[in-house]
C-alpha cells in the first residue's frame, strides 16, 4: 500500500483557503494534520474544515516542525518570510511546496535552493499556471519542436483596475514589490518554462507610481488606500538572455489599457509561434501560406457534455504528492523558481537606477 503522506499547512490565509487546501483534500494519499498561523483563529477555522484525526494548532511555526510524523509543509505566508520558514522546515526533514514568489530578495531565493540541497528535500513553488489546461498543450508542442528556437517572447500580466486592497499586498516591506512580484512572476515563469530558458544576460527595467495616488479609484476590489500604497502600480522589463533571446515583461494592477491579460505569454520562434489571447493560437507557415491553428482545449465533444478536466491546482498538487512518492523532480524546480526572482530583484534594481543590470 502506499503511504499517506502527513502534511502542515503554515499560513491559513487567502492562497491556502483558495487552492492549497482544497486541492490537497481531494488526494486519497494525504492528511493535513497541522496548521498553523499567526492569528489562531484561521488556524483553526482551517483544522475544523480539513483537518485530519486530531489536527493540530499553532500560531508558532517553530513549534510545528518539531513534530516529526509531518512528512510535508506547505508555506503560504508573505513573502518576506517565505525563505526563513522554507529553511527551516527543509532542515527539520520535511518537504516544501512554498507559494510564488519563491522568496522577497534574490538571495532569500538562493539560501532556499543551498538548503534543499544540502538537506536532501524536495522544494517546489507555487507556480499554478503552469498547470492550466493551455499551458500543459503548449508546452509540450515547446517541448516537441514545433515552434523551433523560440527567440523572442512576451510575458503578460496586465490588469486594468484590479488592485488587491486586502493581506499585505500593497505593503512593500513584506512583499518586496507590486503587480511585478504578484503576478508578473506568474507571467515570468510561464514564459521561461515554454523557451526551456533560464540565463539571462541583462534587464533592462522601469516601475510606476502614476495611479497608486488616486482617492476613490475605480478597482475590482473597491478603492485603495493612497497612504497605503507603498508599492509601483506597474513595472515593466526587457530581458535579453545569454543565447540572444529577448523577453518583455509587463506587469500592472491598474493601466489606462483595454489589453488586459494575465499570467499569460505570447511566444515567436523559427518555426512557429504561439498566444493565449482569448484561447490558444499557433501560427505558422506551411506550404508558402501562413495559418492560424486555435487549439480547442474543451474536453467534451458530444452534446450537452462538456468533459471532466483536472483544474489548475488539482494537477498542480497531485503532481507534487507524486513527485515525492517517485521520488522525481518536482515541475516547478526551485532552480528555476530562483532564475525568476533574480530577473525580478534586476528589473526592481534597473527601474531604480535607470542602469541596466548584467548577469555573469
Amino acid at each position: 500500500m502506499s503511504k499517506t503522506y502527513r502534511i502542515a499547512i503554515i499560513g491559513c490565509g487567502g492562497i491556502a483557503n483558495g487552492k492549497h487546501m482544497p486541492s490537497l483534500n481531494k488526494l486519497n494519499n494525504v492528511q493535513m494534520v497541522a496548521f498553523c498561523d499567526i492569528i489562531s483563529e484561521k488556524a483553526q477555522e482551517a483544522a475544523n474544515k480539513y483537518g485530519k484525526g486530531e489536527a493540530r494548532v499553532y500560531e508558532d511555526y517553530r513549534e510545528l516542525l518539531k513534530d516529526d510524523s509531518i512528512d510535508i509543509v506547505h508555506v503560504c505566508t508573505p513573502n518576506d518570510s517565505h525563505a526563513d520558514i522554507t529553511i527551516a522546515a527543509l532542515e527539520a526533514g520535511k518537504h516544501v511546496m512554498s507559494e510564488k514568489p519563491m522568496a522577497k530578495t534574490a538571495a532569500d531565493a538562493r539560501r532556499m535552493v543551498e538548503a534543499a540541497k544540502r538537506t536532501g528535500k524536495k522544494l517546489t513553488v507555487g507556480y499554478n499556471n503552469r498547470f492550466r489546461g493551455d499551458s500543459q498543450h503548449l508546452h509540450q508542442l515547446c517541448l516537441d519542436g514545433e515552434l523551433g528556437e523560440i527567440y523572442f517572447a512576451k510575458a503578460h500580466a496586465i490588469r486594468r483596475r484590479a488592485v488587491p486592497t486586502w493581506g499585505v499586498f500593497l505593503d512593500e516591506e513584506k512583499q518586496g514589490g507590486g503587480p511585478l512580484i504578484d503576478i508578473g512572476t506568474h507571467a515570468l515563469d510561464l514564459t521561461m518554462w515554454m523557451m526551456n530558458n533560464y540565463e539571462p544576460k541583462v534587464v533592462l527595467g522601469t516601475s510606476y507610481h502614476k495611479l497608486s495616488q488616486r482617492e476613490n479609484a475605480a478597482n475590482a476590489w473597491g478603492p485603495w488606500d493612497p497612504s497605503k500604497f507603498t508599492v509601483e502600480d506597474s513595472a515593466f522589463g526587457m530581458i535579453t538572455m545569454k543565447n540572444g533571446a529577448t523577453i518583455i515583461l509587463e506587469s500592472s494592477w491598474a493601466l489606462n489599457t483595454l489589453e488586459v491579460d494575465e499570467a499569460k505569454c505570447t511566444l515567436s520562434g523559427t518555426e512557429g509561434g504561439a498566444d493565449m489571447k482569448g484561447g490558444l493560437r499557433i501560427n505558422g507557415e506551411k506550404h508558402s501560406r501562413l495559418f492560424t491553428t486555435e487549439v480547442e482545449l474543451n474536453a467534451g465533444g458530444v452534446a450537452f457534455y462538456d468533459g471532466e478536466t483536472e483544474s489548475a491546482p488539482d494537477l498542480e498538487m497531485r503532481l507534487w504528492i507524486q513527485a515525492i512518492e517517485n521520488d522525481t523532480e518536482p515541475v516547478v524546480t526551485p532552480e528555476q523558481a530562483c532564475v525568476v526572482s533574480e530577473i525580478l530583484e534586476a528589473i526592481y534594481e534597473s527601474a531604480k537606477t535607470g542602469k541596466a543590470v548584467y548577469f555573469d
